[in-house]
């Protein structure tokens, strides 16, 4: 009997809704990623992308432990000398939450072309509505 290997055309996608509301921020994330690189699915293969799409919704209820509203920060970098920008994860949980929930999926992907992919399957709302409705997503339970 030979291993089964998954192909990019003959992936079937589906949506997923994730209720971020009162979950720490890291274990919604962790559920998002492996639903984004289809660890979930029997014929999961490492080299092929097979995940499916994820819906957050109410990513500005979700909850950070401990201290780390305060001591954890979102850096970037212009480039320039004197270029670095710092934001605490307070302000930006207030700010864009959504951002704050897809860069914590992000770390969370592989880093090469499938996590770029997957990436992009991730959609993140900072309120209870979404527009993707037409996609007909289902709640995951997991």
């Amino acid at each position: 009997m030979s291993t089964y290997m998954a192909k990019k055309e003959t992936v079937e996608r589906k949506w997923y809704i994730l209720d971020a509301a009162g979950k720490p921020l890291g274990k919604t994330a962790v559920t998002a990623a492996t639903l984004l690189r289809g660890k979930h699915k029997p014929e999961f293969t490492p080299h092929v992308d097979c995940g499916d799409f994820v819906i957050v919704v109410n990513a500005d209820k979700a909850i950070l432990t401990g201290k780390k509203l305060d001591q954890k920060f979102y850096r970037r970098h212009s480039g320039y000398i004197g270029g670095l920008k710092e934001k605490s994860y307070r302000e930006l949980m207030a700010t864009k939450p959504e951002l704050a929930m897809t860069l914590a999926v992000k770390g969370m992907l592989p880093h090469n072309s499938i996590g770029d992919k997957a990436i992009t399957r991730l959609k993140a709302y900072a309120g209870s509505e979404h527009n993707n409705a037409a996609q007909k997503p289902e709640a995951y339970e997991g």
